[in-house]
């Protein structure tokens, strides 16, 4: 298939489709059994690291007739050339080894040539690519520099946020140092995954709902922008997500982006106005409700999909990633349903 026939692509661009296009963040992963049955024997770690594992996981959800693969990888993964090294602490998810507490240490972070430090990410994707035989588009992805940020200064996941604005509020010159050798990275990074391969990326920038406008504004969307518009003259969509981006969606699209996320707490049709039609939206159901019974679930799926009313340039998604037992066979149902009812001339 040419980059013309996937639906996927064409949503995108906002072009016209033969149905609404649907894929999944996080479709890889903890609620199939084949990904947890591949857990038993490596690490996530080793998942991401070794090309022939990360192209098998990255291909498992595609018998749910998904209309996009993405890249079984983590966000965190360029940190560890940067000169932070992290580990999964079960139960606790992402463990940074040494967080920034310094300039010091803002001072000694590396940026990274992909080539290098990450170049197994890029063989996964020429792997994966061949292993697709042109099915279905590949998404790349990398973590945005806020999200990157808060990890390396938090230590790990975290619920207020204290360090991270901490540094951003009391010490804006470091701040804007680690931003930029982190945009920098991840500039780098994004290109790298497009010329081997990846025919969409996506910025993940998980924790930015954390900010206002006027924070977003002065501390963050600078260095978004660095990496968006950069991407975008490479002739590949891009998408943007955020979660918790009500009050940011309309800064967002300054920012950059060929698609915006829209999570599933601004109502879609909303989301879209601020965003403006002009551009692809991309979600935005709930993830919790793959968990209820399944006339709930079509109804909320049929509520997103009346208020994207077949405008061209909706890709259903969840609004955030697939939760850990998820029901895999609610997650088809889903699949079949959004191709089915949104189905056009």
């Amino acid at each position: 298939m040419t980059e013309t026939d996937f639906r996927f692509l064409r949503a995108c661009r906002s072009q016209p489709v033969d149905c609404t296009p649907v894929w999944f963040m996080r479709q890889a992963g903890r609620y199939m059994p084949e990904y947890r049955k591949l857990r038993e024997k490596y690490s996530l770690l080793d998942l991401c690291k070794r090309p022939e594992l990360s192209t098998e996981v990255t291909l498992q959800p595609l018998q749910l007739g998904i209309d996009a693969a993405i890249l079984f990888a983590d966000i965190l993964l360029p940190l560890e050339p940067m000169g932070a090294p992290f580990e999964f602490a079960k139960g606790e998810g992402p463990v940074i080894h040494s967080p920034i507490a310094s300039r010091a240490q803002i001072d000694a972070l590396r940026i990274v040539d992909p080539h290098e430090g990450l170049g197994y990410i890029m063989e996964s994707i020429k792997s994966i690519q061949r292993a697709l035989c042109g099915k279905v588009p590949l998404i790349g992805f990398a973590g945005a520099p806020f999200t990157l940020a808060s990890y390396l200064v938090e230590g790990g996941k975290s619920a207020h946020f204290v360090k991270t604005k901490k540094l951003m509020y009391g010490d804006p010159e470091s701040w804007h140092l680690l931003m930029k050798k982190l945009s920098e990275t991840v500039r780098l990074y994004l290109r790298a995954q497009i010329e081997a391969g990846a025919d969409v990326v996506q910025l993940f920038d998980s924790w930015i709902g954390q900010l206002s406008g006027e924070d977003y504004a002065e501390y963050v969307q600078p260095h978004v922008s660095y990496i968006l518009q950069d991407i975008m003259t490479m002739g590949k969509p891009v998408i943007h997500f955020g979660t918790g981006t009500q009050a940011l969606l309309r800064q967002q699209r300054a920012a950059g982006g060929t698609v915006l996320g829209i999570d599933w707490r601004t109502p879609l049709a909303e989301g879209w106005e601020r965003v403006g039609h002009d551009r692809a939206v991309q979600g935005n159901l709930d993830p919790t409700v793959l968990f209820a019974p399944w006339p709930v679930v079509e109804k909320h799926v049929l509520s997103v999909l009346e208020a994207a009313a077949n405008r061209p340039g909706h890709i259903f998604n969840l609004g955030h990633g697939i939760l850990p037992e998820t029901p895999v066979d609610t997650v088809k149902r889903v699949v079949d349903l959004v191709h089915e009812r949104s189905a056009r001339a």
